[in-house]
């Protein structure tokens, strides 16, 4: 089996951009949210599923997922979004599973946003490393980036894990408060550490 690190991290701390540099470093890169699109976009294999369980409605004309309608959907009414769970989720982690097997680099990164939250992929995961910012700058980048208000962020990071656990919980953190060079040399550095332990 692949020695593999789940890359973890609150909105807007910067997993994918830590992530992309772990690829650069020769890492084999598993993201769920990847995933998750190519399941849910045209001729996406969740799709059938998804359209004969929440509508026509909710299918763009391309047939992929109409992603707006399903997020005010999910957000107002908790049995729909377990049912749109239930469908993607065990999908996703059949996907990702077999990439990190198949991966033929001495380890692979796994970038699962929820990863300490739903406790989904300890068995798939031999370390967990998470991105970490102060909550201020994890605000205003989402802002930035997504146009969001900052009561919406909040609402987002209300869902998600509080910030001291999730660094209890983390056997690595990457500290990403400062610029990219700042975050290269630290993903460089557990990139080193990450070889060495694949080899043991």
């Amino acid at each position: 089996m692949t020695f593999c690190v789940g890359l973890t991290g609150g909105i807007g701390c910067g997993k994918s951009r830590a992530a992309d540099l772990f690829a650069e470093l020769g890492a084999t890169v598993v993201d769920t949210d990847v995933i998750s699109r190519e399941l849910t976009g045209p001729a996406g294999a969740a799709m059938p599923d998804i359209e004969k369980t929440f509508g026509r409605q909710y299918v763009q004309p391309d047939g992929s997922l109409n992603r707006g309608a399903m997020r005010e959907l999910v957000f107002a009414n908790p049995e729909a979004k377990r049912q749109l769970e239930a469908i993607l989720h065990p999908r996703i982690r059949e996907t990702s599973r077999a990439q990190v097997e198949a991966a033929g680099t001495p380890y692979a990164i796994l970038v699962v946003p929820l990863l300490l939250e739903t406790g989904a992929y300890r068995d798939v995961v031999d370390r967990v490393a998470a991105v970490d910012c102060d909550e201020a700058r994890q605000i205003e980048r989402v802002m930035a980036r997504s146009g969001l208000s900052e009561q919406e962020v909040k609402a987002i990071m209300a869902t998600q894990i509080a910030r001291d656990e999730r660094l209890r919980q983390a056997d690595d953190v990457i500290s990403n408060d400062s610029d990219i060079d700042a975050l290269r040399d630290a993903v460089r550095k557990l990139h080193a550490r990450y070889v060495e332990l694949s080899r043991r």
